[in-house]
């Protein structure tokens, strides 16, 4: 059964002394949450929004769950390079640690995650080290058609496409492709994803998802048939609710 939820505004600051926005929705019904995540959109990081994954955080609040979608600076509007939007999303992620810790949740039952770049950011945040105390409330991911998951396998000429769009030198691509980071010890992941992605290729997701296997890490990946990108959104196709349920049981079986 579907319970109610309560939704709030706040903001977050960023390096260059920016505020961006963390919008929170939280179970509306006083009974405290049982998990938590931050979630980052899509848009190839020049466009979206916090709005976007906004049903997202409502069906998960509605089943328990802190959840909350925050904005990050985009290219040609603050970002000078993907360097900057990394820098938001740890920054977002030790903003949302100290909002679950205010409602009762420690770092073992905090997850972030995104679709498509933001999915891409959030993994690079709990995969790789910072200088900050960002991973440290990353317990776990889960990555909604995540893109840059082996840029090594991208032919020459689309790297340096690639690196020219983000803003940085080709030699810095493999900083940003996820399968250099899988170490034993890596957070568990959930990855869902289209059988017909145009934007990361299925086998792409395949090699990552075998590769953490292979590290001994958890990483589960849900395929959906006949699904391309941005295939989990509420109206664009039959499989938002599919998409939340797991979620939700990730989420939660984790920490019963």
């Amino acid at each position: 059964m579907m319970r109610a939820y309560r939704e709030s505004s706040m903001s977050y600051q960023v390096a260059d002394g920016s505020a961006l926005p963390l919008l929170v929705v939280e179970p509306g019904d006083a009974t405290p949450p049982r998990a938590g995540i931050v979630l980052f959109h899509g848009g190839a990081l020049r466009e979206g929004s916090a709005d976007g994954l906004a049903p997202h955080c409502r069906a998960l609040a509605s089943r328990g769950i802190l959840a909350a979608s925050a904005g990050y600076r985009l290219l040609g509007r603050g970002a000078v390079s993907i360097d900057d939007c990394l820098a938001d999303v740890r920054r977002a992620v030790e903003q949302f640690g100290r909002l679950a810790a205010s409602r009762g949740l420690d770092p073992p039952r905090l997850a972030s995650g995104g679709s498509s770049a933001g999915a891409h950011l959030a993994m690079l945040a709990a995969m790789t080290p910072s200088t900050t105390a960002a991973e440290l409330s990353i317990a776990a991911t889960v990555a909604l058609n995540p893109a840059g998951l082996n840029l090594g396998s991208f032919a020459p000429d689309a790297q340096r496409r690639l690196a020219q769009q983000v803003g940085i030198a080709v030699s810095r691509l493999v900083e940003y492709s996820l399968i250099e980071f899988v170490r034993p010890g890596s957070p568990p992941v959930q990855i869902h994803h289209g059988i017909h992605d145009e934007v990361e290729p299925i086998g792409s997701v395949r090699q990552f998802r075998d590769a953490m296997v292979r590290a001994g890490n958890q990483c589960t990946l849900v395929e959906y048939e006949h699904a391309e990108h941005g295939f989990h959104y509420p109206g664009a196709s039959r499989h938002f609710d599919d998409v939340i349920d797991a979620t939700a049981r990730f989420l939660l079986d984790r920490h019963p």
